[in-house]
């Protein structure tokens, strides 16, 4: 096993120490990056600059390394997580039946664009190239739950239903 680098963890949060575990069951191997960053992502809910530095020293990496794979994979967020996200479906089949618009509108009514977060971190617009409701297009999933039935002038009012159901 590789002798890892000595680096005190960014916090004294016990999330650290599943964060060591993943790097220690991969013998701190820079081939643990994309592993450890998924147990960073899940345990923190996105990567920031601290704990980017801590898992490249740990695993021996340049830091523009592990900051090009964060980067380069859609999965991680260099943000933290909004309370309320709504991924809008650009698939083919959503697109056809006007989610283009439907994104438009939303961004429209919280004062974003897509990928971005409301400044009080409340919501996310985000968009995805299919979510798999091509039978119900065009859809959304917000917070982790797909909604049909929606066109560009019902979207807005049907997202603030769901997130207002889900407080």
């Amino acid at each position: 096993m590789v002798r890892p680098v000595e680096v005190a963890p960014p916090s004294d949060d016990k999330r650290w120490r599943i964060i060591n575990a993943t790097m220690r069951r991969y013998g701190y191997k820079p081939h643990a990056l994309i592993e450890t960053l998924h147990a960073v992502q899940e345990a923190f809910g996105f990567l920031d600059d601290a704990s980017l530095s801590f898992v490249a020293q740990r695993l021996n990496v340049p830091m523009s390394k592990a900051y090009g794979v964060a980067t380069f994979y859609h999965f991680f967020s260099l943000k933290p997580p909004a309370r309320h996200n709504c991924v809008i479906c650009l698939g083919t089949a959503c697109y056809i039946k006007g989610s283009d618009q439907m994104l438009k509108s939303l961004g429209e009514a919280y004062g974003i664009e897509e990928g971005e977060i409301t400044p009080d971190s409340e919501f996310a617009l985000l968009s995805a190239r299919c979510v798999g409701g091509c039978g119900q297009a065009p859809v959304a999933v917000v917070d982790g739950e797909v909604v049909s039935g929606l066109t560009p002038d019902n979207v807005v009012a049907m997202v603030r239903e769901k997130i207002n159901h889900a407080s």
